[in-house]
């Protein structure tokens, strides 16, 4: 039998109660280790850069390699997750993050910190978050909505105190001996993930005969005279590729799907410029004469405010007025994102950087509470997790190039304020085009309907089609989720 935690039946397995609230408690816990653990690599910005003699840009490598692969490790969790199961994963995500710090901790090279810290580290917090995310939804059934909003407290909770205890640690011993402790914190992962203990089979992956147009393509080859035994074993080969494919990476949703097609370029391009201000914000306080005690206190303001805006964003989302209608708010709330960072750009006193702080956890919240749920509104639940498996990894890319390149400017420029010009530029870009684009697309939606030309798919934006109301009262079925650091 399996040992993930899939949802369990009859009085053996109770789902909703008991020991359902300790795995919650662990999915708290493993999220503020996670996810909210990158919140505080601007500490050590400068003084990375005076060990190693490194640019902005090299610097800002290391947390940018660190999100990406977080971002984009979801398929290779997912895989991990149906071979061994929700508890395994996270444990191993544990082991993982623990030791990429521990050996952080030993680099004599701005590159070796590249594959330590960012590589080994952020493939960890993938396996132990998302693979912790995934237990959680086999737990809960009835409370599910409440069970992962109460869950992503954790992250606002690390992005809340990360900051301050990295600042504490680095004045009291230095750099090297804090990545040390943190490897030993990041292990903890492995007690939360000791909590999820299995209550039943995970689900069994479709037989490759099963998948669409298996058949139909083996038939199409297998008609007439038989081919020789190597055509047939390359021919399999190729169709299980493409099988795995369309299970993780769903490209035939992007391309017959224009409302997922639309979103995920735009959160892709939005990502570009969505992560500067938390890699570059301490740096330019301190650049501008902000003491570091003060310039780390404001990532921790951004995660205190995360904490009560977020589930009230959430809230406000899930009402039926809104019902179909989430994109345009999260266009808002990317459009007030970016035009929040010109705030910093007027003055970085420190009393002008907590007011811009204030603003921008807000808009982020908006960003962070809506992602997802814009990403079901637009995609049929059953092809969720491969749809959300494309859309990660994308998002992966330009998590991973968008601060090196940044940096490379301010280096050229040796003006901070660029890196809040360039993510004002995507996020507000990235607003205008999704929004649009999906007014375009319900227009066009209205019109065909009012010239009553049947339709192939009506439920959501598939061939072109914009998003019908989705259902309220449906529970997606337990799946492996892939949930990006946002």
């Amino acid at each position: 039998m399996s040992q993930g935690g899939a949802a369990g039946r009859g009085a053996a397995n109770p789902q909703d109660q008991g020991w359902a609230w300790m795995v919650l408690l662990a999915a708290v816990v493993l999220q503020g280790l996670t996810l909210g653990f990158s919140s505080c690599i601007g500490v050590f910005f400068t003084d990375l850069q005076n060990e190693f003699q490194a640019s902005n840009s090299e610097t800002s490598w290391f947390p940018s390699i660190m999100v990406a692969v977080l971002h984009a490790g979801g398929p290779l969790c997912s895989i991990l997750v149906n071979q061994f199961g929700c508890r395994f994963a996270v444990m191993l995500g544990g082991l993982l993050s623990g030791l990429g710090m521990v050996s952080s901790s030993f680099c004599k090279s701005i590159t070796q910190l590249y594959l330590t810290a960012g590589f080994i580290t952020g493939l960890g917090s993938c396996f132990s978050f998302q693979a912790g995310v995934t237990a959680l939804g086999y737990y809960f059934v009835r409370y599910r909505t409440l069970a992962n909003a109460m869950a992503s407290t954790g992250t606002s909770l690390g992005f809340t105190l990360w900051p301050l205890l990295s600042q504490y640690l680095l004045d009291e011993m230095g750099w090297r001996n804090t990545f040390l402790i943190f490897g030993g914190m990041l292990l903890n992962c492995c007690v939360c993930g000791a909590i999820m203990r299995p209550i039943g089979s995970l689900p069994q992956a479709p037989k490759p005969g099963g998948e669409p147009g298996s058949r139909a393509e083996e038939a199409q080859l297998l008609n007439g005279a038989s081919p020789p035994h190597s055509v047939l074993q390359q021919h399999t080969a190729r169709t299980r590729c493409f099988q795995v494919l369309q299970k993780y990476l769903a490209f035939d949703i992007f391309c017959q799907n224009k409302g997922y097609q639309v979103y995920t370029i735009g959160v892709t391009w939005m990502m570009m410029g969505f992560g500067l201000p938390y890699v570059y914000l301490v740096p330019y306080a301190i650049h501008s004469g902000v003491e570091e005690h003060r310039a780390a206190l404001l990532i921790s303001v951004l995660g205190f405010i995360n904490i009560f805006i977020r589930p009230l964003t959430g809230l406000l989302s899930g009402h039926r007025v809104f019902t179909g209608r989430r994109i345009y708010l999260f266009s808002l709330a990317a459009l007030l994102s970016g035009l929040s960072n010109f705030i910093c750009i007027i003055s970085a006193e420190f009393s002008v950087l907590i007011l811009y702080c204030f603003t921008l956890s807000i808009a982020t919240s908006g960003v962070g509470a809506l992602l997802f749920q814009v990403l079901m509104d637009v995609v049929e639940m059953d092809r969720f997790p491969s749809a959300l498996g494309l859309f990660t990894v994308l998002e992966s890319i330009t998590v991973l190039i968008g601060p090196p390149l940044t940096g490379l400017l301010v280096d050229i420029t040796n003006d901070f304020r660029y890196v809040f010009y360039t993510s004002s530029f995507f996020l507000i870009s990235a607003a205008f085009f999704m929004g649009l684009s999906f007014c375009a697309l319900e227009k066009k939606n209205k019109l065909r309907e009012a010239s009553k030309v049947p339709l192939d798919n009506p439920s959501r934006y598939q061939d072109s089609e914009t998003p019908a109301d989705p259902q309220a009262d449906r529970q997606p079925p337990p799946a492996v989720v892939y949930i990006t650091s946002i």
